[in-house]
């Protein structure tokens, strides 16, 4: 039998679990009786953790949210995410959280048990980061926060929005998902005044108060993931083409992700390609990766470059050529 602090640790891993144990379950598990289980219950409930509790057969006890957060048990795989994550924050795409995640960060790695503190330390040392020419741009906390909410309680929201021009208007929405997608976050919701799914960069937004009215929800659309994605690629293309591809819809479809474009079927053998990138360089690889024959007819932009990378590779096909070689 564990005696009374182990045993209250052991009781309180098992409550922070997000489910309701009986009193006969946390029992078994501690191998005490019942009334020793309710007598930790309450030692719990002294310290400040507020255990809930159900009667009835088919009550029982779980941990609910209290005044204040009380520490919390993290086994070892749970302590090893969140430090990797906290390390991640410090650097992340949300401003003025930096300064918390350290301190939380330097908290959590001055208890962590050697053995997991190298496990951490070994990640870090063997991972290297890809350098952004571009930062992003970070995000206030208490926008996402307000965002957040009335997401959750289904909301009007009216507020300020600066588009990628910098025109400013005032937007009324259902919002109803916060995506966050590279370093960037938005918001997904319907246009009440242009009777239609936007997103919305959610750095551009400033949330007017108080909100408005409480909505009924419309069914989103179909992988809301792949859905931004590719309003967000769109409305970033500096360079658009509308690419007719010798193979199937399907085919292609697979070969491409939704944030390269969209694929139309005209046939059993043809589709249409809609892509685009922000230059021809970048635009060119992804007619590259099609593996099938294709026509195109703009940009000029595009043209010009394919053309010259057709004459960059038929000259290092012929110089390469097996009877050009000597020795």
């Amino acid at each position: 039998m564990l005696d009374t602090s182990a045993r209250l640790l052991r009781l309180l891993s098992l409550l922070q679990t997000p489910r309701e144990w009986t009193g006969a379950e946390l029992a078994e598990r501690l191998g005490v009786s019942g009334r020793t289980v309710r007598t930790d219950v309450e030692r719990l409930r002294t310290l400040g953790y507020p255990v809930l509790a159900t009667r009835g057969s088919a009550g029982g006890y779980r941990l609910g949210a209290g005044a204040v957060l009380p520490p919390l048990l993290l086994d070892d795989e749970e302590a090893v995410a969140v430090t990797v994550g906290l390390r991640t924050a410090t650097g992340g795409a949300i401003a003025g959280i930096e300064e918390s995640s350290l301190r939380a960060l330097a908290k959590l790695e001055q208890v962590l048990p050697s053995r997991l503190r190298r496990r951490v330390n070994t990640l870090q040392a063997y991972t290297v980061p890809v350098p952004r020419g571009d930062a992003g741009p970070s995000v206030d906390p208490a926008v996402l926060t307000a965002l957040s909410a009335v997401c959750r309680d289904r909301e009007r929201l009216r507020f300020d929005y600066h588009d990628h021009a910098g025109a400013a208007t005032v937007r009324a929405v259902e919002p109803y998902r916060l995506i966050i997608w590279g370093r960037r976050w938005y918001l997904l919701a319907w246009d009440v005044e242009r009777s239609d799914w936007r997103t919305f960069r959610v750095d551009r937004i400033r949330p007017r108060t108080p909100t408005g009215p409480r909505f009924t929800p419309r069914d989103l659309p179909d992988d809301v993931a792949a859905y931004v994605s590719r309003r967000v690629s769109a409305a970033a293309w500096r360079y658009r083409a509308q690419v007719t591809v010798h193979a199937p819809a399907e085919v292609i479809a697979d070969r491409i992700g939704p944030a390269a474009g969209t694929v139309e079927r005209l046939d059993e053998r043809t589709c249409v390609l809609h892509t685009g990138a922000d230059t021809v360089e970048t635009l060119a690889v992804h007619l590259g990766l099609l593996g099938a024959d294709f026509d195109v007819t703009g940009p000029p932009e595009l043209l010009t470059h394919l053309h010259r990378l057709a004459h960059r590779y038929i000259r290092t096909i012929t110089s390469s050529a097996p009877g050009d070689r000597t020795g």
